[in-house]
């Protein structure tokens, strides 16, 4: 249906494309279906890959807020923050674009459009070559965290959005719009002066965006796969590496997958910048569908950390008991507390006791009289140590389990009592 929608096309807009480079997604048409299913398509997409995203994204952020950030963690979310601006700021463009038969979106959004979606796809090539290299970093040695201090990690995201914005700057230099038979049409003018330098350009960047870091990305990811292979003599090490295995195995089908739905695009890209002055122009059905699979790569990075990551899933039920805790009112949390029924993360697991730590807890949860509190107070009394521990030893308690075993403090010594 689309392909027929794609042939519908007139004779005179295919013979005026084939003459003119067209930027910012801008393809004219008179077919109504191309200008309707091309547009649904993104919308589609777009919703998918927005829910998708900020589940991710929320799911990271919540992990970092607990103090857990780690270099895999950071290099993730910004490669989710590059999906969700790719869907939020040049999808609907493209939609835009491919519905109207005219330009109407501006000089800015014109000048601005091809050199921000390529900024944010180069972005994310550099960044699953760094995701590889750590992968590679962690493979070697599961047992051993992979960590690094917070500047080495803003060091490493600015670098490469400062790399993917200089790439395609040419884009931004010679993207505008112009009349064209009396239509407003948004186009790549490049002067005589600077036609051998686009063609260099035009060879140069997808070689720099996306067939180096492909072939880097593969060799990182092809010796932490030959790490992962080695059996450890130990349980904890077989344990490491099969957690090892499995985090390399979601990562190299993140890259997988974006090179796949990429290559249309860049196959579009070579044939339109290299196309002769009387040679067969790409077909407009191609181009278009070369973009909606480069948008479509933003809605499925998510499906696979959903899909293959056992640690997301579970960050992703604690996230959301988080948010059902938080939306509950404080007068109702006073009230459950005693009954032991509030719920959190079990990453917030306080340490093991103390010596000293235990006396302040009972102080806090005994359920003497004022009196004999104001007493403690005066004169904290350690208790027996052998008693303590012959508490702890015949009562089933399930402490040690227990996210927030401050709350039951209460519920367990009138066990104890009985």
């Amino acid at each position: 249906m689309l392909a027929a929608a794609f042939a519908d096309s007139n004779s005179s807009t295919m013979n005026m494309s084939a003459h003119l480079h067209f930027a910012g997604g801008y393809l004219p048409s008179d077919s109504k279906d191309w200008r309707t299913i091309v547009p649904a398509l993104l919308v589609a997409v777009c919703l998918v890959g927005f829910t998708g995203n900020v589940c991710v994204i929320g799911v990271l952020l919540h992990s970092a807020w607990k103090g857990k950030p780690s270099m895999i963690h950071s290099l993730i979310l910004n490669l989710s923050l590059a999906d969700l601006s790719l869907l939020l700021f040049s999808a609907p463009v493209r939609a835009t674009a491919y519905f109207k038969s005219v330009w109407d979106l501006g000089w800015f959004v014109c000048k601005s459009s091809d050199w921000f979606i390529h900024t944010c796809m180069a972005a994310k090539s550099l960044t699953i070559v760094a995701v590889a290299k750590v992968c590679f970093m962690y493979a070697s040695d599961p047992a051993k965290q992979v960590s690094m201090h917070n500047c080495t990690i803003w060091s490493v995201l600015v670098a490469i959005w400062a790399a993917a914005s200089l790439l395609p700057l040419p884009e931004w230099f010679f993207s505008t719009t112009r009349l064209h038979e009396g239509v407003e049409m948004c186009l790549m003018d490049v002067p005589p002066v600077a036609e051998e330098f686009m063609a260099m350009f035009g060879k140069l960047y997808p070689l720099l965006a996306f067939c180096l870091p492909s072939l880097f990305a593969s060799f990182y990811f092809w010796r932490a796969y030959g790490q992962c292979r080695k059996r450890g003599t130990k349980t904890q090490n077989l344990r490491n590496q099969m957690r090892s295995k499995q985090l390399t195995v979601m990562l190299l089908s993140i890259a997988v997958t974006s090179a796949v739905l990429w290559l249309p695009e860049w196959v579009a890209w070579l044939w339109v910048w290299h196309v002769k002055a009387r040679g067969p122009a790409p077909p407009q059905g191609f181009i278009a569908l070369s973009q909606v699979l480069v948008f479509s790569t933003s809605s499925a990075n998510p499906l696979i950390f959903l899909v293959m990551s056992e640690e997301f899933k579970e960050d992703l039920k604690g996230l959301w008991k988080w948010m059902i805790t938080k939306k509950q009112p404080t007068a109702s949390e006073s009230q459950k507390t005693p009954a032991g029924n509030s719920e959190a993360p079990p990453d917030n697991v306080p340490a093991p006791e103390s010596p000293t730590s235990i006396p302040e807890k009972e102080k806090t949860g005994s359920p003497s009289s004022g009196i004999e509190k104001s007493e403690k107070a005066q004169m904290p009394i350690l208790p027996d140590v052998e008693q303590f521990w012959h508490e702890r030893d015949t009562v089933p308690c399930v402490q040690d389990n227990d996210p927030v075993p401050w709350e039951h403090e209460d519920q367990e010594r009138g066990d104890c009592d009985k």
